[in-house]
């Protein structure tokens, strides 16, 4: 068996974010002065997390987002980041650069309601979801492959990827023996990789709802269902084990070890 961590955060804040206008992605909105901060408090709370992949939507807002976040690390300053436009934002065609009122308004129109509902010229949930798929399916991939080829090169002096994980989120090791790998004799696997990944709440909340679903992903027993379903807060981490086996028919066994974690920010982030 072969486990990575997968760590996934939200851009910071934009000015639209504040004003609660859809962006999508044809609408490219550079992060606030809020969202920079934000994106350095994200660099701060994981500044000694150790990660070997950083993956961003192409966005500028992600963009800066991962930017700060990787400018604060104490192992990952240097690290070379892949930009994939299968993370970018749930596309809202006509309604992009409108108030996330006018699509309410839209959908009223045509009998339907949010999120389900898909303007002129944008993605249908199933659409947004595919792509989620398809990049989580390559990430799974490109960590087998690289499992195999390859033992996991330790840095001389760094911690091991799964005890810089549970230095700064210590709940992880109750939630997955990846983190707890060496105490108390645990022939856990370690993690063969720990990945990044920065994108969008329409599209995190779509991939999660896949793990959730599709995957069957376990999760804390103190999530809610509406936290499940919720929509990311500006810069909110979720950290996830993912552990594969290899052949064509073994599904991903997902867990979740905590999901939108805002612990970072003073105070609550934007949720729209």
């Amino acid at each position: 068996m072969t486990r990575f961590a997968l760590t996934v955060v939200r851009h910071g804040e934009t000015r639209l974010n504040k004003e609660k206008i859809l962006q999508g992605q044809g609408v490219d909105e550079p992060l606030s002065e809020t969202g920079f901060q934000q994106a350095a408090a994200a660099g701060a709370f994981l500044h000694a997390v150790r990660f070997s992949h950083a993956f961003s939507s192409d966005l500028t807002r992600t963009k800066q987002t991962m930017h700060g976040i990787l400018e604060k690390s104490k192992f990952c300053k240097d690290m070379t980041v892949k930009y994939d436009s299968r993370l970018r934002e749930r596309k809202y065609g006509v309604a992009e650069g409108k108030a996330l009122s006018e699509l309410r308004a839209m959908a009223k129109a045509a009998g339907e309601e949010c999120p389900s509902f898909t303007p002129p010229g944008g993605e249908t949930l199933d659409e947004v979801k595919t792509r989620g798929k398809d990049f989580f399916d390559s990430l799974c991939q490109l960590v087998l492959e690289e499992a195999s080829q390859r033992e996991q090169v330790h840095e001389p002096g760094a911690p091991s990827l799964e005890a810089s994980l549970a230095e700064r989120f210590p709940w992880a090791a109750a939630h997955g023996p990846a983190c707890s790998q060496g105490q108390g004799g645990s022939d856990a696997p370690g993690l063969a990789a720990s990945v990044l990944v920065v994108s969008h709440g329409a599209f995190m909340r779509s991939l999660f709802g896949y793990f959730l679903t599709d995957l069957q992903c376990s999760v804390p027993a103190a999530l809610s269902k509406a936290e499940l379903t919720s929509v990311s807060p500006n810069t909110g981490m979720s950290l996830f084990f993912v552990d594969l086996e290899e052949g064509r028919d073994a599904r991903p066994a997902v867990q979740c070890v905590c999901m939108n974690l805002q612990d970072h920010l003073n105070g609550p982030g934007d949720t729209h």
